[in-house]
């Protein structure tokens, strides 16, 4: 499925009840769904399937219920005369886990739209310490990744989880790495890129540093250092700190 796929012209009704095929989903299933809207649906529909007007997927709305293998046959097939276009590439099996995903996106809908961002931004900025790491708009700390346009790049639930459960899923640019030289103490960072031959990283006082791979007795994966929001901060308060970061798109704040 190339990207801008996932139907413009799936309208304003609501789901039809899922068929049996979705009553037999996997975790494994979901997760495989997901990440296949992901990479090639939402950068049309966006990360919570709403950036179109009038369809909402994250709320069931569609143009009319559809069965899933209906819903199947439009990603497969495409729609004639609209922006939908055919996906031959893909298996009807990927397409139907796709439909699953959808299906279940009303039931772990994050209601963001409850939270307010310019309290969430309190939050972020004081009790919950999140400049100690990340960085928003030149303010904050460079040992997370940069927060300044998270809200174009990730959606309400994607963030929400990042907060409750940090090591679910480690995005790319905040995996962290420990580096063992010969001679030397272990190096902890957050790591920017290696390749056959050397490793650059971010250490945990921000000073950039890069290392010869022939030079290390080892590297190594680490754990995420961000702890669970639910440690310090009330539902409400996550609502709020989702809110602000999806306005986060890159334009500075006032």
């Amino acid at each position: 499925m190339r990207p801008a796929t996932l139907p413009i012209v799936l309208l304003a009704a609501g789901f039809a009840a899922a068929p049996a095929a979705a009553q037999h989903q996997t975790a494994f299933d979901l997760e495989d769904g997901r990440r296949a809207y992901q990479a090639s649906c939402a950068n049309c529909h966006g990360p919570d399937g709403n950036l179109i007007a009038g369809i909402d997927f994250g709320r069931g709305v569609l143009r009319r219920p559809f069965t899933d293998e209906e819903l199947a046959d439009v990603i497969l097939e495409g729609l004639p005369d609209t922006p939908m276009p055919p996906t031959p590439g893909m298996s009807r099996e990927q397409a139907l886990r796709i439909v699953e995903y959808l299906r279940s996106m009303p039931a772990g809908r994050v209601t963001a739209a409850d939270g307010d961002p310019a309290r969430g931004r309190r939050v972020f900025e004081g009790k919950g310490r999140c400049l100690d790491c990340h960085r928003v708009n030149g303010h904050g700390s460079r040992v997370g990744p940069d927060l300044s346009r998270i809200g174009r790049l990730r959606g309400a639930a994607d963030l929400e989880r990042s907060l409750l459960e940090p090591q679910a899923e480690v995005q790319p640019d905040a995996r962290f790495v420990t580096v063992t030289p010969r001679r030397g103490e272990p190096v902890k960072g957050r790591l920017l890129n290696h390749d056959t031959y050397t490793v650059q990283l971010i250490d945990t006082e921000e000073r950039l540093r890069s290392f010869r791979k022939a030079d290390l007795r080892a590297f190594e994966f680490v754990e995420s250092p961000m702890p669970s929001a639910r440690v310090e901060l009330m539902p409400e308060e996550i609502a709020d700190v989702v809110a602000y970061l999806l306005s986060l798109r890159g334009e500075v704040l006032p």
